[in-house]
Formats: C-alpha cells, structure tokens, sequence
C-alpha cells in the first residue's frame, strides 16, 4: 500500500486529499521491494511499524478522506485522526533523530509517514514534533513537485481524487466495519493514474530514499551545505549562552539555507568521553555510560523544546567513533606526523587518578588570573599546560596535586605549519570567518606551533590502538571534534561523501571562541597530516560570550536560565529563540536581562511584528469578507515596495555571510516600515468613504497582507512556529516558502487578488512586569543574595578572628593559616557577586 495524505492548515487538521495506489501485495509485502531497492532487509521494528500503518493508521486516514471528500463532514475528522497523529507525534518526540527508528536507511519511517512525504502544507492537530515534520519535508522540491502534479492546482476538487475514493471501501476505524466496494484491480484507471504520478517522480525508491530524503547525500550542480555546532559536553545542562553560541545558530542558518534551496546537513551530539564523565559517574552513583545515556537524553529533549532542527543528533560513544578516530591516528602515524615524549602531568594522590586538564585549577602564568585551568585561561585566552599552574588545586578534593612523568603521543604540529598556513590562507580569504575567529587563529600560528598531546592516562575514552600506548585513550580535543565525522557516519553510510569531498561540499562549523584553536588549527592539522582528502572548514563562525545579568551563568548558585528550565517560564521557545538571536554576542560579548527581554517582547514582538501582521490580517477579514481585495499601487505603495524588496535584499546578504543578528533586524524593519504605511493610509478610515477611497483602503490592505505573506517566511529560520502560524492564518501557498528567497530575493504578489485567507488570530502575549520581576527573582535575585550573605558573614568573622590573632600577637604560622581561610572566604564571596576575584600578590621571598 502507497498512501500520500495532506492535512490543511484549518481547525484540528482536517484532512485535504489522500491517493492510494493499492497493489496485490500486504503492507508489509509492498514495502519490503522499496526496502531492497535501497539495499536494507526488512527489522523487527520495522514489520511493527508497517503493521501498525496497516491496522491504524491507513484506516483511519481513509475514513477521514470519506467524510470530508464524500460526506462533508470536515469537521468531525479530528476525532478519527487525533489517536494515530499523536501516537506518531509521541513516538517522533521521543527520538533523537528526524525518523522512528535510529537509522534512515533501516526503517525509511517515511513508508509510515509516505503518506505525508508529498506534504507541502502545514498542518495542526496540537502535536507540534509531527507539525514541524511536516513542515520541514513540505520545503522540499520533490514534495513540492509531487503535489503540483497530482493536484493540478484543484485540491479536493480534483475529480479523479473525488471518484477514487468512490471505489474504495470505507473502514470505521476502531469498529472493524467495511462499506463500499472491494479492492481496485491494479489496472484500474485510478491507479494507473497514481502509478503514472509516482513514475513521473522517477521510480519508486528514488521517490522514497532520493526524491523525498536527496539531502542525505551531497547532490551534483547544488550548493551541498555541510552545518556542524561544537559538541556540548554531556555532563552538563546548557546554559542559555551554550544554546545561542553553537546549536541554535547553527539551526538558524541550516534552516535558512534550506529556504534557499541549499542541499544543508546539519549535525551535532554530544561529546561523552573523559574524566568529567567519570566524576559525574561516581557523583550519582552511575556507570559512566549511564551518565552518557542519561544526560544525552537531557540534551536533546532541551534542544528539541527550542525546536533546533537537527537532521542527526549523534553522540560519541559510538563504535563508529573509534573505527575512524583509530583510522586517522594510524594514517598520522604512517606519515610521520606523531612524536613520542615524557610529560610531567599533575596527579592527585588522594583521588588516586591523573587529572585531566580541566580538573585542575590554578593561578595563570601569564595574567595571573586565579581561576585558569589546566588547558586555557578564561581571562587573556592563552593555552596552558597543567604543570604551568602556579598554586595548582584539584577541583575534586580541593588537594594540591604533585608532578609525575608518563610518556605519551604528541601531533607534530611545527611538521604540518606550512601546509597549514596556505590552507588558512585559502580558507579565511574566500569563506566566511569571523573577525575574531580569524583573529583567534593569526595569534597562534604567529606565536609559533608546537607539539600536541593526544592521549591522556584515563579510562574513559576512545582507545589509542598502538600496542605500546594501550593504557591510554585519546585526549578529548584529538578525539571529539573527530565526532563530527562520526556522528555522520552513524547517520549515513556513506558519510564520505560529506567529509571527503571539499570539491562539493562547503563546511560551516558554529562555536563559541573558546573552542576556535581547536577548529581552525589543531583538527586541521589531524586532516591534512591524514592526507585523506578530507572536508576542511570553509567558514569558521564563532560568537563571544553571552553572560547573565552583570554576571556569569552558574548552575551551583542558581544563576541564570539553563534549558532545561526555560520551557518552565511559561515564556514560548520562539520568544526564547527570538531574544537570544536578537542579543547574539557577534561583535562582542553581550547580556542576557529579564527587563530587556521583556521590553524586546513587548516592543518588537507585540507592538511591532505582532501588530503589523495581525492589522493586515484583520483588515482583510473585516472589511473585505477574508479576502484579498484587488490592488491598484500608487506611488507610495510603490515605495513600500522598494523598501521592503530591498530590506529583503540586505536580509539574503547578511544571512548568506552569517550575520544572524543584523538579518534579524531587517525584518522588524520591515514590519515598521508596514505600521507606518498602515498609519499613514488609514484603511479603516477610507473603507467608509467613496469608491476610490474604497479602492485605496484595499489597495493598502492588500499590499500589507502581501508583506506579512512575506515576514512569515523571513521568520521562519528564527521563529519556526510563528512563521507556520502566520502562514496558516493567511492561508499561504506552500510555493512561498521555496521562492521568495531564491537569488537575490524576490518581493513578488504571493497572495493574489480573492485568496482567501484563515482566522486571524493575535501571535504575541504582553510579558507583564510581576511576571519579569519574579522570574528575575527565580533565576538569580534570591539564590545569590543568600549566597552572598552567607559567604560575607562567614568573612567578615574570619576577618574579625585574623585582627584579634595579630593583635595577640600569635604565631606566624597559625596567622598565615587564618589569612589563608580569609582570602579564600573573600575569593568565594566575589564569585557570589559575579565578580572577577583579584589575584593574591605575595611578597618576593
């Protein structure tokens, strides 16, 4: 069974048409051919899958086409539909992939959902994973096509639709119960006509794996996008600055590009080895794979909520990972690009372990900053060595760890600088790197390159496969940017048509500054030394940091919004997605603040965006019965137009080179530009007039819903469920979305004169100042200030308890004690307040 099923944009998604090409063979008989056809063998799951389709699914689809195709009764299909759309809903939502089962080419979910491949007009039915599905698979050209070819243009008017569903039998679903006649033949009319539509697509399983899922592999003659966002470390919940930094920019862009046409793969997951995982292990009393499991699961439900589109969320736990992470350390090894050496690593005798370099804290040799870690100071972002470290301390215990030697590999970095230098020469002269991504880079190659470590004395990691190393594992930054290419590999078998292949493919990686070094020299270094062929980053897109407030994000003193509290606020992820794209810290660093969100919100959102779009909407509602009256432009609509069209042109222009924040702004500029044109014109005034007053009102009604047409797809990377809203309320074709940003972005009529639109309805809620205030209070009045108390009486006794030792006169040794709890009291209350401590100056001995 074949079956494609629409669901239009009206109340609780009632079905639009539904084609079936019914052959001889059961469901799971029929989908087993498209299964060969791609290579695979029919799992477990997927029988289960098919048979659920057969029973449940398809049943209940059927007898929804009946009752709104034959019997008009539209409005009674939610009740058939609701039970099998949520149970998909419910089984998307749970997965960390776009599909049903872990792997594309295992299951093709989309057989389930093939119904729905062709989809390219949104649908609500209150499941918001299953509506962005379709929304997604709807943008693409063989979906697009495939409902051109089979509508025509009419809808449910199509005849041949109208007398197929004729001949078929209607199932009441849930009752077992058959009316009508039995099976078609498979040389009937009908399904000729529909075996022709699906030959027109090319065969079927081009339709299925090609058609339907082409962005799997890089295409010849399209711009093959490649989109990667730095892998969060799985121990932690993100921070609202983690978010805006790596994967929600990364999302905005890959959607964007899927706007343009561009064949994007965006990827990402979560880097799991290392000692952190350890830690966090033996905290909750966990393995370090359930740690792995159960934090992945945190990641990916939080992202999920902020609605970051992934088409693959991996993990580097995988066998994959180490089959590839093994492959590039032995082709460095062929080539002479490792070197063996003794290091002096620190060790905490008692945690019993090696510490990894972000496990060991300690005042910078450089700026004196007290808070460096053992790979990289915070503060002037320089690079360090653990054993660098004046006044080292683990962060377990709080011990001073000592010195011991262990041999280990190192990437010979001095080796690879030439060939290294012209690359980055290419690559920042044609791509799109930021200024300080490009900075970042210049001051380490201009310092000079020196040998890396790559493996480190721990047990959680990726094995080093040398004989006389087997008691190591990689060290995280040679082993997790390797992820990528897993990740991918774990989403395709043939990953390599994306990592080894720079003639088609261009490759965005997204990341804070920290993790700029690690991009743009050291993982490049592991590629060219590899000499495999492989991928190199084209632009290199880095943001500063995003603080909270006037401090710093910190989970232990209830500082700041992590993700997995945000959907908690009450507050819509697409207002979230807005202000942090609005405030992203491109330039420079910048700060999250309740008072500023909610004025953005208020301002921008409601009073701006909100009401230009509803205005236009209701306009067209009101005084002209939902639809779009005719337009006769004067010249001041004609400059309206030239505006907006070339507000469009700067937006296309700021997005292809990734300033996400300005591109942000035209679009709001655009919706001013529309209230001011509204105001100007007064068309409920003139709607009362004459007939030319009359004309005039819907000449401005019709240019300004046309406008609105067109925010609605600029939006769409940003705010994906208020741009599917808008063009649901506006009844917007699905062509929209695959036209208005083709080349240099076209302002064209898309909603012609007598469409008919939807319910207008209100996008945006006031965000109150009794809400602000508590929700301020909730993530950071209240928790600091106890902090804050706490850790200023505790100093203030301890400075007290150091005057009256003095003034006794007492030991050196017990006074030096007592001022060491002292600093080390003041040092806690500075970070309380979110204050930089002051490095400790001790008197030359």
């Amino acid at each position: 069974v074949l079956t494609l099923f629409l669901f239009d944009g009206s109340f609780e998604g009632i079905v639009r048409f539904l084609i079936r090409f019914r052959i001889s063979l059961g469901a799971d008989d029929a989908c087993n051919p498209w299964l060969l056809l791609n290579g695979q063998e029919s799992s477990d799951i997927v029988n289960q899958w098919l048979e659920w389709e057969a029973t449940e699914l398809q049943p209940a689809v059927m007898q929804a086409l009946h009752m709104v195709v034959l019997q008009g009764k539209g409005a009674d299909t939610p009740r058939v539909l609701r039970g099998p759309l949520s149970y998909l809903d419910q089984s998307l939502s749970q997965r960390t992939t776009p599909f049903l089962t872990a792997y594309f080419e295992e299951l093709l979910s989309l057989y389930v959902f093939n119904r729905g491949v062709c989809s390219s007009w949104p649908f609500t039915v209150g499941n918001q994973t299953l509506q962005l599905w379709f929304e997604r698979v709807g943008m693409l050209a063989a979906c697009v096509s495939a409902v051109q070819t089979v509508l025509q243009g009419k809808g449910l008017k199509a005849e041949s639709l109208k007398t197929y569903l004729q001949r078929q039998p209607t199932t009441h679903h849930g009752q077992g119960q058959v009316q009508g006649r039995g099976t078609q033949p498979c040389n009937s009319p009908e399904v000729n006509f529909f075996y022709t539509f699906r030959l027109s697509l090319g065969n079927a399983a081009s339709v299925f794996l090609t058609g339907c899922f082409l962005t799997s592999l890089p295409q010849e003659g399209k711009r093959n996008v490649l989109v990667t966002s730095a892998l969060p470390y799985v121990n932690n919940v993100p921070h609202l600055g983690n978010i805006i930094g790596c994967v929600l920019s990364a999302d905005v862009f890959a959607r964007y590009g899927r706007l343009r046409g561009w064949n994007v793969l965006y990827v990402c997951g979560t880097d799991e080895y290392g000692t952190a995982t350890e830690n966090k292990a033996r905290e909750e009393g966990l393995t370090a794979q359930q740690i792995c499991d159960k934090y992945h699961a945190v990641h990916a439900s939080i992202y999920q909520w902020f609605q970051v589109d992934f088409d693959f969320f991996g993990r580097t736990t995988t066998k994959k990972q180490t089959e590839i992470a093994q492959n590039i350390f032995w082709r460095l090894h062929e080539r002479g690009f490792l070197l063996e050496d003794i290091v002096e690593q620190l060790r905490c005798e008692a945690c019993q372990r090696f510490l990894a370099d972000r496990f060991v804290e300690g005042t910078c040799p450089f700026c004196s900053y007290p808070e460096a870690r053992g790979d990289q100071c915070d503060k002037c972002g320089k690079l360090i060595n653990a054993v660098e470290l004046r006044e080292p301390t683990c962060k377990v215990c709080s011990q001073t760890p000592v010195v011991q030697s262990s041999k280990h590999l190192f990437l010979d970095l001095p080796k690879l600088e030439a060939e290294l230098e012209q690359w980055l020469e290419r690559s920042t002269g044609s791509g799109d790197w930021t200024a300080n991504a490009k900075q970042i880079t210049r001051s380490w190659v201009r310092d000079g390159l020196k040998p890396r470590c790559i493996t480190r004395d721990l047990k959680w990691g990726t094995p080093v496969p040398h004989p006389d190393f087997s008691d190591k594992v990689f060290y995280v930054w040679f082993d997790a940017p390797i992820g990528y290419l897993s990740i991918t590999a774990n989403y395709t078998d043939q990953w390599e048509k994306w990592w080894k292949n720079p003639q088609q493919v261009e490759l965005y990686n997204f990341m804070a500054k920290d993790n700029v070094p690690f991009h743009s020299v050291v993982f490049p270094c592991s590629l060219l030394g590899a000499q495999d062929n492989y991928t190199l980053v084209n632009h290199l897109v880095a943001t500063e940091y995003l603080n909270y407030e006037d401090t710093k994000f910190s989970k232990s003193r209830g500082v700041g919004v992590f993700g997995d509290m945000a959907k908690d606020t009450g507050i819509p992820s697409d207002v979230w997605r807005f202000y942090l794209l609005y405030l992203r810290p491109e330039g420079q660093d910048s700060a999250f603040s309740w008072v500023d969100m909610a004025t953005k919100n208020n301002s921008e959102l409601l009073n701006n965006l909100g009401n230009f779009i509803n205005r236009a909407g209701m306009f067209v509602s009101k005084f002209f019965e939902s639809c779009v009256p005719a337009m006769a432009l004067q010249q001041e609509d004609k400059r309206l137009l030239a505006q907006v069209g070339w507000e469009l042109k700067q937006y296309i222009n700021l997005m292809d080179r990734v300033k996400i924040r300005d591109a942000l702004k035209c679009i709001l500029n655009i919706s001013r530009h529309g209230n001011q044109y509204i105001q100007v014109n007064e068309p409920w005034k003139k709607i009362k007039g004459d007939e030319t007053d009359r004309q005039r009102s819907g000449t401005v009604t019709g240019v300004s819903v046309n406008v609105a047409c067109l925010l609605s797809v600029m939006l769409q990377p940003y705010m994906p469920t208020v741009s599917h809203t808008i063009r649901q309320q506006l009844n917007a074709p699905p062509s929209v979305t695959g036209t208005l940003l083709q080349g240099t972005g076209n302002f064209v009529c898309s909603l012609p004169v007598g469409h008919h639109i939807g319910t207008v309805s209100p996008l945006f809620q006031k965000l109150e100042s009794e809400q602000i205030e508590s929700l301020k209070k909730r993530f950071g009045g209240q928790q600091v200030s106890t902090v804050v108390k706490s850790n200023l009486l505790s100093a203030l006794y301890q400075g007290e308890k150091v005057r009256t030792l003095k003034g006794q006169k007492a030991e050196k040794t017990v006074i030096g004690a007592e001022v060491t709890k002292l600093l080390e009291l003041k040092k806690q209350l500075s970070l309380a307040e979110g204050k930089d401590p002051e490095p400790v100056l001790t008197k030359a001995s």
